[in-house]
């Protein structure tokens, strides 16, 4: 079937907007039309060749749309479902079974390689192959044929529209702060980079009752922000030291703290702002060969843990639901996160992320 979507030629270039052909869904996989999907910064580092998926490509991994028809084997779904898409996992290695499937020992193969394991694509355009199942959906396409295992179940009565960024961006700062770093209810917490994974982690830090809510960052609009979805204080750090100020508010280091950024120079921030027994947890994407340096003689004497979390330390098929759920009960508007675009603006929507201007873009076709 013919179908619109944006690909990814290369390193410099905006997404093309092109009619490919789609092949009928094969064992184990859905096809989906889209209602929405939203842009992450992970397809922003993807489009411009930091990961090795081969090009051109249709990306998008914050999927939500309708299912259309299902191939062989798939008992998930069925047509008329409504979903949410996700990353990609084998189901059957030692994360997997084990409750970690952000972990999948096929996590890059699943996820980046731009094919089904037998080496095809789902998509081609005159003939030529263009990479697929991107994050097992490559979103950025009206209709596409998705991994089972991407595929979420949602309820009809949530809007498909909102819902595309729970696949990763949210779930990835929310799960940051409610599955790895658990904080008590009174305790106190800093999110560096207030982007859609921050804010989405300064939510979960409310949710979990923390009496204390740092925001740091250098664009000042979206710190004022923060402070109106909950942050108790807000620290621009072009502006003043953050790990002076940050240990003054909490009163000599902080509990716990994500990063968002990816950032060497953030990352230490982090790590000196940390109090006794303090936990952080790195959750920003950085170029691989990105290295980072701490004080291990000072820091070992508070007793601190870091932490390194892919996609929110989830297991999606229950965390997005308990999002929804929170949602649904007035205590997590990540909706106030969202700005939608048309999906033929996909580039200015991409424009406007980097530039600091919206926090979380979602194309709607």
């Amino acid at each position: 079937m013919k179908v619109t979507a944006a690909v990814a030629t290369g390193r410099g270039n905006p997404l093309a907007i092109k009619e490919l052909d789609l092949e009928e869904p094969g064992p184990g996989e859905v096809r989906v039309r889209m209602v929405a999907s939203g842009i992450c910064h992970t397809d922003a580092v993807v489009r411009d060749e930091w990961y090795p998926t081969p090009m051109p490509a249709v990306l998008g991994h914050e999927g939500a749309g309708v299912v259309e028809k299902v191939g062989a084997g798939v008992t998930a779904v069925e047509p008329g479902d409504h979903v949410l898409l996700t990353f990609s996992t084998c189901g059957t290695c030692d994360s997997c079974v084990s409750g970690r499937p952000a972990y999948c020992a096929h996590f890059l193969a699943l996820n980046f390689s731009g094919r089904r394991s037998d080496g095809t694509a789902a998509f081609s355009d005159n003939g030529e192959p263009v990479g697929s199942h991107f994050f097992g959906q490559s979103s950025f396409a009206s209709v596409s044929n998705v991994a089972e295992r991407s595929v979420i179940k949602v309820p009809p009565t949530v809007p498909l529209k909102l819902l595309g960024p729970l696949g990763c961006s949210v779930q990835t700062g929310a799960g940051a702060v409610l599955n790895v770093l658990d904080p008590e209810a009174g305790s106190t917490f800093v999110v560096f980079g207030t982007g859609a994974v921050g804010m989405s982690a300064l939510l979960a830090a409310r949710v979990a009752n923390c009496s204390t809510i740092i925001a740091v960052d250098i664009v000042q609009s979206r710190l004022q922000r923060a402070r109106e979805l909950g942050a108790t204080h807000i620290i621009n750090g072009q502006m003043e030291n953050a790990t002076d100020h940050i240990k003054e508010i909490t009163g000599g280091g902080v509990d716990y703290a994500v990063d968002t950024t990816g950032n060497q120079k953030v990352f230490r921030t982090m790590v000196d702002s940390l109090g006794s027994r303090g936990h952080a947890a790195l959750v920003g994407l950085a170029a691989p060969g990105t290295e980072a340096t701490i004080d291990i003689g000072t820091t070992i004497l508070t007793g601190a843990k870091i932490s390194m979390v892919i996609e929110g330390d989830t297991v999606p098929h229950t965390f997005i639901p308990r999002l929804i759920s929170l949602y649904q009960d007035g205590r997590f508007p990540f909706d106030k996160l969202v700005k939608s675009y048309p999906f033929t603006d996909i580039n200015t929507a991409f424009q406007d992320s980097e530039q600091g201007t919206t926090l979380k873009p979602v194309v709607v076709f």
